[in-house]
């Protein structure tokens, strides 16, 4: 039986994963300070430090409002500064502290970790399958939503 409520259909084990995934990767950033929605803007700072606070919402598909709330409690500890661009005054951007940029070794080892914990046990072969697989489902969906619906 491959429903919904079917505790192992496809659909309730997808959502299964899902949510033990967002539990054990909260649970391994917070042991580091980091709250979730933090290590994604902490990835794009380290590749382009000094982006503004649009530019890390369109990279990582989420709404302005959502980036904001992420980036206040990031500046209140002390992982950022936002500072008004020297040529737009209207603009803000976004530059990490020392203590921003020391931490992505810890994030490096937490998602290794994670990684480790996620596919121990699949072989190579698998985890290549599986990855055809996740892009298959990803794709299916975004041909049927807009570019703006999932952000």
């Amino acid at each position: 039986m491959d429903t919904f409520f079917d505790p192992d259909s496809l659909d309730a084990l997808l959502i299964k994963i899902i949510r033990l995934h967002y539990i054990r990767s909260h649970r391994l950033f917070s042991e580091i300070g980091l709250s979730k929605g933090q290590p994604p803007i902490l990835f794009v700072l380290w590749e382009d430090d000094g982006c503004t606070q649009r530019e890390i919402s369109q990279r990582l598909k989420l709404r302005p409002a959502t980036i904001t709330s992420v980036l206040k409690r990031m500046e209140r500890d002390g992982l950022i500064d936002r500072r008004t661009d020297e040529k737009d005054l209207r603009m803000l951007r976004v530059f990490l502290t020392p203590k921003g940029k020391k931490l992505k070794s810890e994030v490096q080892r937490v998602i290794k970790t994670l990684k480790e914990e996620c596919f121990q046990g699949l072989t190579v072969e698998e985890k290549l399958q599986l990855s055809k697989i996740f892009i298959k489902i990803k794709n299916n969906l975004l041909s049927k939503i807009d570019d703006n619906e999932w952000y």
